[in-house]
């Protein structure tokens, strides 16, 4: 069968051999995933002619506004995970803490946690741009019979076993990595099925393209200041141009098709960056490197970073590989 007519079922079967301690429920964890975006990508496509849209008049842990399709989203993913009683464990962006799952009599003997945030970039719905899915996959480290405990999900990114992201926007499609290169799958409507049509995606080595909130240059540490103005001179193969979407899955996205960097890094209003660095920065991270980027904190790498609290904070500088090393030396100077 030729590579780009095979189904993400088909590809997850034959790729199932490349999972250490393959027993069958990662797969399925991909699978299920996949089921969840289809019914939230039907969802994301009313937008405007069902009630959907707007905030839903709560508040998440971050003290961010939660958007209806937020928690919309949060639901259809936690319960296609609950139902199909393949984790033992679910933290959430819109959950304050972890969800132990028990299944029926065998989830506590499930091997996997999953973390996600269900719409990352909600905000934008409401204007028609694209928004995403993110999610990370651990494999427990308690005991296997007992609850999940944090243990499981404060894990550094170098454990994680498959992370991904579903891309909801012209097309919809789900990236992911299990640790063996970076696949996309385009979801045709029609009947339903995602399609290989990004196989073994690639960060070009440098790029031309940097994202970052400019409109918070004021609040940017020096060496963020200096790169951005590294960007902007008129030398080599400069000036870069400025994309920022303000949907971390879309920067993330385009980045590693056409090249580039995306930084959302400290600042005065965020003195520990914004993103979160479980179910954001983590998985993004595990994607980038296998995709042949590099994923930091502006000094460090980004999977090395040992987590102390599941909504944790970090700053996040991702893409092509050296364009992340020159910011790294202008952060570097102010170390």
């Amino acid at each position: 069968m030729e590579e780009r007519n095979k189904t993400l079922g088909e590809f997850i079967i034959e790729k199932q051999g490349e999972f250490q301690y393959s027993t069958g429920e990662l797969s399925r964890i991909i699978n299920s995933i996949r089921l969840a975006a289809k019914v939230v990508n039907y969802k994301v496509n009313k937008a405007g002619l069902v009630d959907i849209v707007g905030a839903a008049g709560e508040q998440n842990i971050q003290g961010e506004d939660q958007q209806k399709l937020d928690v919309y989203a949060n639901e259809v993913f936690i319960q296609t995970l609950i139902n199909r009683e393949i984790v033992c464990g679910i933290a959430s962006e819109e959950n304050d803490e972890f969800i132990t799952v028990a299944g029926s009599d065998k989830g506590h003997n499930n091997k996997y946690v999953v973390l996600m945030d269900p719409l990352d970039g909600s905000s934008n719905i409401d204007v028609n741009v694209s928004v995403g899915t993110i999610f990370s996959v651990f494999r427990r480290i308690t005991p296997i019979g007992s609850p999940a405990t944090s243990e499981d999900f404060l894990q550094p990114g170098i454990n994680q076993v498959a992370a991904g992201y579903v891309i909801y926007g012209t097309s919809t499609m789900l990236v992911y990595t299990t640790g063996h290169g970076v696949n996309g799958f385009t979801l045709n409507p029609a009947i339903g099925a995602f399609y290989l049509s990004h196989p073994n995606m690639k960060y070009s080595e440098t790029g031309n393209i940097y994202s970052i909130n400019e409109g918070n240059y004021v609040h940017f540490p020096q060496g963020v200041k200096d790169y951005i103005k590294y960007c902007q001179s008129e030398e080599e193969d400069r000036p870069y141009t400025s994309r920022y979407i303000g949907s971390l899955v879309s920067d993330f996205h385009r980045n590693m098709i056409k090249g580039g960097i995306y930084i959302y890094p400290t600042s005065s209003k965020a003195p520990h960056g914004k993103l979160r660095l479980l179910y954001e920065c983590n998985p993004m991270a595990f994607i980038a490197e296998q995709a042949g980027g590099k994923a930091s904190d502006g000094y460090n790498r980004i999977m090395e970073i040992q987590p102390k609290e599941l909504h944790e904070r970090a700053p996040f500088f991702c893409g092509s590989k050296k364009m992340v090393e020159k910011a790294e030396e202008f952060m570097a100077n102010y170390k």
